[in-house]
């Protein structure tokens, strides 16, 4: 789990149950893979599969769901990275921003995705079938797709601040970073990413999520427990 950002790390842990007594040959090799990567200025909601729930990482990975961010942004400046901490490349105005103006922005991010997650689907929208994966919320790539944006908004502004809610697919950190400094570009300015966290992979969400004080055998037990059925019912729902 990583720990970028005054938030500090969390991570979810897929579903396996195992006994209470950590004692003897079983546990001298226990098996532990990661999820989806936080990179090391990232921090947020981070999967971990323990024994069994490794095959289960592999089956959420499978099912291609959304994952959610809150990504902060600052007018005014471009960096060599994207983000605030890069080597500064220029500074610009904000002043002629709005909420109006930076929305309409996002409304256009967000219809231009919408065509690519149509077409990456690979289903006739005019089908029943097509009609039904609509309703379940199932109409995602179901393989190797470019990022895709499904939602974005602006949760504030601020000027120079402002935060953003992003819900995408197959993404890393550094392109939400880069879809920060093209916003700006957009607004006849310049904006760099302050914030990246992940608040939700998948089915797993902050409330699932375990923080540094928490990693101990009980808590992790519970997590596991706790999250058990909607991994569950995820898998039967997209994967059948």
């Amino acid at each position: 789990p990583r720990g970028g950002g005054a938030q500090g790390g969390r991570c979810g842990l897929t579903p396996t149950l195992v006994s209470v007594a950590v004692r003897g040959p079983r546990f001298r090799r226990l098996k532990i893979g990661a999820g989806h990567r936080l990179d090391v200025k990232a921090s947020g909601v981070f999967v971990l599969g323990i024994g069994h729930g490794n095959k289960l990482l592999t089956d959420l990975y499978n099912c291609h769901l959304t994952k959610v961010y809150t990504v902060g942004g600052l007018f005014g400046k471009a960096t060599d990275d994207f983000s605030d901490t890069g080597k500064l490349v220029e500074k610009t105005t904000f002043d002629h921003i709005t909420r109006e103006k930076l929305e309409r922005i996002l409304a256009v991010i967000q219809g231009t995705n919408h065509k690519a997650l149509l077409m990456h689907s690979n289903i006739d929208m005019k089908t029943q079938e097509a009609y039904e994966l609509a309703v379940k919320g199932l109409i995602r790539p179901m393989g190797k797709s470019p990022p895709i944006i499904t939602a974005i908004r602006c949760l504030q502004l601020a000027l120079p601040e402002f935060q953003l809610e992003i819900h995408c697919l197959h993404e890393t950190q550094q392109y939400l970073r880069k879809i920060v400094h093209e916003i700006g570009l957009e607004l006849k300015s310049s904006a760099v990413c302050t914030q990246v966290r992940r608040i939700r992979d998948g089915v797993f969400t902050v409330d699932d999520a375990l923080l540094r004080t928490q990693w101990n055998l009980q808590s992790i037990q519970n997590a596991i427990r706790d999250c058990q059925l909607k991994v569950k019912r995820e898998l039967e729902k997209t994967l059948g």
